[in-house]
């Protein structure tokens, strides 16, 4: 960990990245409270959630160009400052439309701003260096969600929304200066290839995904963990609720204390598991998660005890971030650095579309056959996908990052952790 933040440019991304993380959570948080408070429909600010995965599907052509196109740290700095702009109409404890509108905005300029992070921290400390990185980043993640979440509702219920937005781009402006001052290479830079159209060079990215055997498995891994945590999306509130006979406030303190164990694993993965292979990490992280979760969701059958789920609930953060750092590991470490923006951003959007069918799987099934059998399938999803990931067979050895272009140039809560 202390060799990685050694290395300036990398530690100014890092607590750029916090701040920018702590920023967006602190809306994550704020705005769906602030639509339920004034509509009181459940539907209503469920499309607020809607509204932060379709520009991640819709705009992944462009977002992933963009972060090859352009110097990525200058790409970073404009989308801070094209959140701090569009926020600019919460000020006025605005209307619902046009809460939805600002949302919507804001989910657009994230699609942009993930691939162009993710995609600039392997040139910042080498391929060698990712998984480390990585697990930093995750840390970032796992504070970022607590701070940042805490400050939302806390501004928003002492001084309403006018408050919060007011926090939001103090803090925004902070990852903003930070990104205002070029980053030093880790090496010479390569001659710009000529530009391609947008359309192609998206193609070229799905092109990426398709060919490389090493991709082709780990998107197919993500395919199953985004649905299983999509339902888990759906499936968490009715089991809080209706089976351990919680209330809002337990489901909102047991989302909360993942954090603590995304942050252990997140300084784990920066020290002594740095140099775990990424399949590993995906692999084992995916099973773990699974197996937790079986049992959690089969535990009311001995007891209701909300101290004993807290503490399961912090336990089984920890192989979420080590899932979600094997992902990004795995891309990073198997895309030349010219296409990793659009083959990032064409996972961001894969997570986003298969997360929003388990939603929608889970909402649409769960009345008929009750939470219990959902859930079980849903760790037994992610149980499917580390054994995917863990079962070798020849040809599925891909391209070693040795074999791979040297990183150059310079252009960061990463797939978002997965949850239980």
């Amino acid at each position: 960990m202390k060799q990685l933040l050694g290395v300036p440019a990398f530690a100014r991304l890092w607590v750029a990245a916090f701040f920018g993380e702590t920023a967006e959570w602190m809306l994550q948080v704020a705005l769906p409270l602030y639509v339920f408070q004034r509509t009181g429909s459940a539907a209503t600010t469920a499309l607020s959630i809607v509204l932060g995965l379709l520009p991640a599907v819709l705009l992944s052509p462009v977002a992933g160009v963009v972060a090859d196109r352009w110097n990525r740290r200058a790409v970073l700095f404009g989308v801070c400052c094209g959140l701090a702009v569009v926020a600019l109409p919460l000020l006025a404890e605005p209307g619902v439309v046009v809460v939805y509108a600002v949302m919507a905005a804001q989910a657009a300029l994230a699609s942009v701003f993930e691939p162009a992070r993710n995609a600039l921290v392997p040139e910042l400390v080498g391929l060698e260096e990712v998984t480390g990185a990585n697990g930093l980043m995750s840390v970032n993640g796992s504070v970022a969600r607590l701070a940042g979440g805490w400050a939302g509702g806390a501004l928003l219920g002492f001084g309403g929304l006018a408050d919060v937005i007011t926090g939001y781009l103090a803090v925004l402006a902070v990852a903003a200066a930070l990104l205002a001052k070029p980053f030093r290479r880790v090496s010479a830079p390569v001659p710009a290839a000529a530009p391609e159209p947008v359309v192609r060079a998206w193609l070229d990215g799905l092109r990426e995904l398709a060919h490389n055997r090493r991709l082709w498995r780990t998107g197919l891994a993500v395919v199953f963990t985004s649905l299983a945590q999509g339902m888990f999306l759906v499936l968490f509130v009715v089991y809080v609720l209706d089976v351990l006979g919680g209330s809002e406030a337990d489901a909102g303190l047991l989302r909360g204390v993942q954090a603590i164990g995304g942050l252990a694993a997140g300084f784990a993965l920066a020290t002594v598991a740095r140099r775990v292979a990424p399949a590993a990490l995906l692999g084992w992280g995916s099973i773990a998660l699974g197996l937790v979760s079986a049992v959690i969701w089969n535990l009311w059958l001995v007891t209701t005890s909300l101290g004993l789920y807290v503490g399961l609930f912090i336990l089984v953060g920890a192989p979420g971030v080590a899932a979600g750092a094997g992902v990004l590991s795995e891309i990073q470490s198997a895309v030349a650095p010219e296409r990793a923006g659009r083959v990032l951003s064409t996972a961001f959007a894969a997570i986003a579309t298969f997360t929003t069918a388990g939603a929608l799987l889970a909402g649409t099934l769960v009345a008929t056959t009750g939470p219990a059998v959902l859930l079980n399938i849903q760790a037994g999803v992610y149980v499917l996908a580390g054994v995917l990931m863990l079962v070798r067979k020849r040809g599925f050895r891909g391209t070693s990052p040795s074999s791979m272009a040297t990183v150059e140039g310079c252009r960061t809560s990463s797939p978002p952790a997965t949850s239980t």
